[in-house]
C-alpha cells in the first residue's frame, strides 16, 4: 500500500507521500469509502504529500467535480473557478484590459504564488494577466493554502499558494473537446487528449483557442469588456518504472493579443484618445524527477524555466519588455514511525528587461535552503514545522518560518497556523497594470515587504453535513504603494513613486462554510467577514483598505445525476467597499450576482447553457467608468468595484471519448 501511494503521489502530485503509524485504520476506512466512490485526496502544496484530512497544514481543495462545473461557466480561464471559493477574491487591476489578480483573505494579489503541478510555470512573480490565460480544461484538482507560505515556496508566496493539479492519464486513451459561445460575442474551443504509450509512459496534450470581441456596453466610446484572441498548447509526459522512480515533463506555449481603452477610433469627450493594447508571448518548460533511495528515503528534483514577452501600448506610450524566471530545486525526504521530514536547496532567478524604460530592469537571484518536519504526536494530534532561509541578492537574508497544528478527534478537526514571510518589491504593483511604467520614477531605497499571518480553523463533519469556521489575521510591514507626487516633474512627466508605507497594513476576519448533500442535491453556503485597514500618512486614524468588501456571502445549489443531467443555481453577495481616487463616490454599493447552469448528457455528448449576472449588474449603470479628465497618474478610469459585463449567456457542447 505504501509503494502504491508513493507512486501515485509521485506521478499525480509529484511529491512523496508517507504513511504514519496508525494510518492503517485510516486506509481501511478509506477503502470502504472507495467502494462508495469517495476518493482519498492527497495534497502536494504542503510539500510532504499527505491525505488532506490528515495534514496539519490546512489545504483547501477544489475537486474535479467543481472544476467541471466551473469549466462550463467560463471555459477560457480559471478566474471564476477560484473567485467562487471562500476567502478568495479576483480583483480587476486594469479596467481597460480586464487583467486581474487573486487576493487571498484580503492580502494583495501580488503575494499569491500561482503554481502548476508545484512548478512556477507562470513566473515566480506571476503577472496579473496570467490568471486570465489559463484554461481549466486539464485540471484534476486545485489546492489552496492561505496565509504566509514563504517557508514552502519562497518570497512569491507571502500571501499563499494556488496549486493547479493536472489530470494524470489513465491506462486507456481518453479526451474531450468543448465548444462554447457567449452572448457577448465570445468563443472558446478547448481540447484534452491523453494516452498511454507503454507500461511505463503516458502523454497528454491540452490545447485551446479563445476569442472575445471588445464590448462598449454603455456606448461611450470606451471598452467595458476588453477584446482578445488567444491560443495555447501544453503537452505533458509521465514516466515511472517498477522501482518507483518517476519523471514528469511539461512544456507550454501561449500567445494572446488583447485590446481595450478607446475603441473604433472613437474620441473621448475632451478630444483625446487612449488605446490600450497588450501582446503576450509565453513559453515555459518544467520537469520533476522522483526516485526512492531505499525503503524510507526519497530524492526529488524539479526545475522550470519561463520566458514571457510583452508589447504594451498605453495611449501614445509604448512599453516592450521581457520576463524570465528560473527554478532549480533538489530535496531529500523520508519518514519514520511517527513522522516525515524533508530538507532541500533551491535556486530561483527572476529577470526583467524593459526595452523602453531600462531603469526598471532587475535581476533577482535567490539561493535558499528549506526544511519541513511533520510529526504525529498521537492518533489525534499532528504538527508540521517548516522553515526557509533565502539569500536575496538585492534584499538580503530572509528567514521564513511556519508552524501548523492539527487536532483531529473523531469528526472534529481543529487546525492552527502561524507563519512569516517576505516579498521582494518590483514595479508591478496592481495599479501599474493600468498606466504602465512611463509615469513612475525609478525605484529607490525600497525594503522587502514582510508579513505575519495566523489562523485557527475548526471543522465538523456529521453524516452528509460539513461545517467549518476560520479566524484569520495578517500584519504587513513595509507594504509598497504608488504615491502621487506633488508638483510633478514637467520635464520627464513622472508623477508616481513606489514607496514603502509606514505603519502596518492589518487584515483580520472570519470565514464560515456549510456543505450539505441530500441525495443528488448539494448545498454550499459561505460567508466572509474582512476588516482591512492601512496606516494613513495624513491622519491619526487608520483608513480602510480599498476594494475590500467587509461582508461577502454565497449560496450554491447543485443537482447532478452523473451521466444524465446537472442543474445549478448560484447567488453571491458583495458588500460595500472603500474606494480611492474615485471622484464619483467614496464607497461602493453592495450588489448580488446570480447565475443558473444546466447540462444534459446523452452518451458521450453534453449540451450546456449558463446564464450569468441575472440581475444585469453593471457598474456603468451607476456612473461612468471614465474619469472626468485624465488623472495626473495617467489613468482614464476608476477602479472596478462591481461587475462590468452585465447579463451574459453562454452555451456549448462537450464531447468526451475514450473509456
Amino acid at each position: 500500500m505504501l509503494r502504491q501511494t508513493t507512486m501515485l503521489a509521485a506521478s499525480v502530485l509529484l511529491l512523496p507521500t508517507f504513511t504514519f503509524a496508525g494510518d492503517e485504520d485510516h486506509h481501511h476506512h478509506d477503502e470502504k469509502h472507495h467502494e462508495k466512490n469517495i476518493e482519498r485526496v492527497l495534497v502536494s502544496a504542503s510539500r510532504l504529500g499527505r491525505i488532506v484530512t490528515e495534514s496539519a497544514t490546512r489545504t483547501e481543495i477544489i475537486n474535479g467535480e467543481e472544476i467541471q462545473e466551473k469549466a462550463l461557466m467560463r471555459p477560457g480561464n480559471i478566474s471564476m473557478l477560484v473567485a467562487e471559493t471562500g476567502g478568495v477574491r479576483v480583483q480587476t487591476t486594469s479596467p481597460s484590459l480586464g487583467s486581474a489578480s487573486i487576493r487571498l483573505q484580503g492580502l494583495f494579489g501580488r503575494y499569491t504564488q500561482l503554481l502548476s503541478d508545484g512548478l512556477p510555470l507562470y513566473g515566480g512573480q506571476s503577472p496579473s494577466i496570467g490568471l486570465l490565460q489559463i484554461p481549466p480544461t486539464d485540471l484534476a484538482n486545485v489546492e489552496i493554502i492561505k496565509g504566509a507560505a514563504s517557508s514552502l515556496y519562497g518570497g512569491s508566496a507571502l500571501g499563499g499558494v494556488i496549486n493547479l493539479i493536472s489530470k494524470t492519464p489513465s491506462d486507456e486513451y481518453e479526451g474531450e473537446v468543448l465548444v462554447n459561445l457567449t452572448s457577448k460575442n465570445g468563443q472558446d474551443v478547448t481540447s484534452y487528449f491523453a494516452s498511454p504509450i507503454d507500461d511505463t509512459m503516458s502523454v497528454s496534450l491540452t490545447a485551446g483557442a479563445h476569442h472575445q470581441q471588445v464590448q462598449d456596453l454603455d456606448n461611450d466610446g470606451w471598452a467595458d469588456m476588453a477584446g482578445y484572441s488567444r491560443g495555447s498548447m501544453r503537452p505533458r509526459l509521465y514516466w515511472q518504472d517498477d522501482s518507483g522512480a518517476s519523471l514528469y515533463v511539461t512544456a507550454g506555449a501561449m500567445q494572446e493579443n488583447r485590446e481595450g481603452g478607446t475603441i473604433n477610433d472613437a474620441r473621448l469627450v475632451d478630444g483625446n484618445r487612449f488605446k490600450q493594447n497588450l501582446k503576450t508571448s509565453r513559453t515555459d518548460i518544467g520537469l520533476i524527477y522522483d526516485k526512492p533511495l531505499g525503503d524510507v528515503v526519497g530524492l526529488n528534483m524539479r526545475g522550470s524555466a519561463m520566458n514571457q514577452q510583452h508589447e504594451h501600448q498605453f495611449g501614445d506610450s509604448f512599453d516592450d519588455d521581457k520576463h524570465d524566471s528560473l527554478l532549480f530545486e533538489t530535496s531529500l525526504s523520508g519518514y519514520s514511525e511517527h513522522g516525515a521530514w524533508l530538507v532541500g536547496a533551491a535556486y530561483q532567478a527572476e529577470h526583467f528587461d524593459s526595452m523602453t524604460f531600462s531603469k526598471f530592469d532587475y535581476n533577482f537571484e535567490v539561493p535558499g535552503l528549506f526544511s519541513q518536519l511533520d510529526y504525529q504526536v498521537n492518533e489525534a494530534i499532528s504538527t508540521s514545522l517548516s522553515a526557509r532561509a533565502d539569500w536575496h541578492n538585492q534584499y538580503g537574508t530572509q528567514i521564513s518560518p511556519r508552524i501548523s497544528l492539527l487536532y483531529n478527534p473523531d469528526n472534529l478537526v481543529v487546525r492552527a497556523a502561524f507563519g512569516q514571510g517576505y516579498y521582494a518589491p518590483t514595479p508591478f504593483v496592481e495599479d501599474i497594470d493600468e498606466v504602465g511604467l512611463a509615469p513612475l520614477v525609478p525605484l529607490d531605497n525600497l525594503e522587502a515587504e514582510r508579513a505575519t499571518t495566523g489562523s485557527i480553523d475548526i471543522s465538523y463533519i456529521a453524516g452528509s453535513m460539513e461545517t467549518s469556521m476560520t479566524l484569520f489575521a495578517s500584519d504587513i510591514e513595509k507594504a509598497t504603494q504608488l504615491v502621487e507626487l506633488s508638483g510633478s516633474n514637467v520635464e520627464t512627466g513622472k508623477t508616481l513613486e513606489l514607496q514603502n508605507l509606514e505603519g502596518e497594513t492589518q487584515i483580520s476576519g472570519a470565514e464560515l462554510l456549510l456543505r450539505y448533500r441530500w441525495r443528488d442535491i448539494k448545498f454550499t453556503g459561505s460567508y466572509l467577514y474582512t476588516d482591512a485597514s492601512k496606516a494613513s500618512p495624513t491622519a491619526i486614524d487608520r483608513v480602510p483598505l480599498p476594494l475590500t468588501p467587509q461582508h461577502s456571502a454565497g449560496l450554491v445549489v447543485m443537482w447532478e445525476e452523473h451521466g444524465s443531467h446537472l442543474v445549478g443555481f448560484e447567488a453571491y453577495y458583495k458588500g460595500t467597499q472603500h474606494l480611492e481616487n474615485n471622484p464619483f463616490r467614496d464607497k461602493s454599493d453592495a450588489y448580488w450576482h446570480l447565475g443558473l447552469l444546466g447540462q444534459i448528457t446523452i452518451g458521450r455528448f453534453s449540451w450546456f447553457i449558463n446564464a450569468e449576472n441575472l440581475l444585469n449588474v453593471r457598474q456603468t449603470k451607476e456612473e461612468s467608468l471614465l474619469l472626468p479628465q485624465q488623472a495626473a497618474s495617467g489613468r482614464w478610469t476608476t477602479d472596478i468595484w462591481s461587475r462590468n459585463d452585465g447579463f451574459t449567456i453562454n452555451a456549448g457542447l462537450r464531447y468526451r471519448f475514450g473509456h
